[in-house]
């Protein structure tokens, strides 16, 4: 099923006269995929590529992706935010925290250069851990927390984020990927980014968007049957697709859905 996959040679200058040539490699168009995000399990037969949370061991044999919430926190690592990085996390004008509602998530402030630089180094070391793991892409979500912020961010600051850690993947041998955010038309390709991951492009008529700047590298997760068998009717023969429960659990939790076309 698909086209190989793409193997692109990335060139990170050093200095004058010198560079450090790294590879790495798009998971393959069209390829069966798996999206395991809430927790690690033995994936469906046939799945080739999968993705699973940085702090998961990859699966064996498979071309495995590293899920990086970069634009907010993990509900379970507020207390180390706070513990330690209390100043990178966004408040409102009155000093509260600006969390998205819908996954009790703060914001991670990335208003000004300073802070940017910041959370580049802190998420440039999962990275890392990501390439030593054995991950082979990286996909950094909630690049539209600007979107929850109260006006707060911009855009351009989360462009301007992916600028900072696109060329660390690559130059550590990862591709990385635009998480949802039809709104980034061609600026996330232009910020390094190589393919994308999108959530219910088939229930809200976007798939498109995401196809004109990446082509068939585009992986698609649908979370309802209707909007599933839509994206399969009209991307099936080109796009990965699958069908997952909301909340991406694992067999055996009483709410797992996988399915795939």
């Amino acid at each position: 099923m698909g086209v190989p996959a793409l193997t692109v040679l990335a060139v990170i200058g050093l200095g004058i006269g010198t560079a450090n040539a790294a590879t790495y490699t798009l998971p393959t168009a069209n390829a069966k995929f798996d999206y395991q995000i809430g927790g690690a399990y033995t994936p469906p037969s046939g799945v080739t590529v999968v993705s699973r949370d940085r702090t998961a061991t990859p699966a064996s044999g498979l071309y495995n992706i590293c899920y990086v919430n970069v634009f907010q926190t993990q509900p379970n690592e507020i207390d180390w935010w706070q513990a330690n990085h209390d100043d990178l996390l966004l408040r409102d004008a009155g000093g509260d925290y600006i969390i998205d509602g819908d996954w009790g998530e703060n914001l991670i402030d990335v208003s000004t250069a300073a802070k940017r630089t910041a959370v580049a180094s802190i998420v440039n070391g999962w990275i890392d851990g990501c390439a030593s793991k054995g991950f082979k892409a990286v996909e950094p979500d909630n690049i539209d927390s600007y979107e929850r912020s109260e006006g707060r961010l911009t855009k351009a600051n989360a462009i301007a984020l992916l600028k900072l850690i696109a060329p660390h993947a690559h130059d550590k041998g990862l591709a990385i990927a635009q998480k949802n955010t039809t709104d980034l038309g061609t600026a996330g390709k232009s910020a390094g980014l190589d393919f994308a991951i999108a959530e219910e492009c088939g229930r809200y008529n976007e798939c498109g968007d995401y196809t004109s700047v990446y082509g068939n590298n585009v992986i698609v997760i649908e979370y309802t049957k209707n909007a599933f068998t839509k994206a399969c009717n009209g991307y099936g023969p080109s796009l990965s697709i699958v069908l997952r429960d909301l909340n991406v659990t694992a067999p055996g939790s009483g709410s797992y859905k996988y399915d795939a076309c």
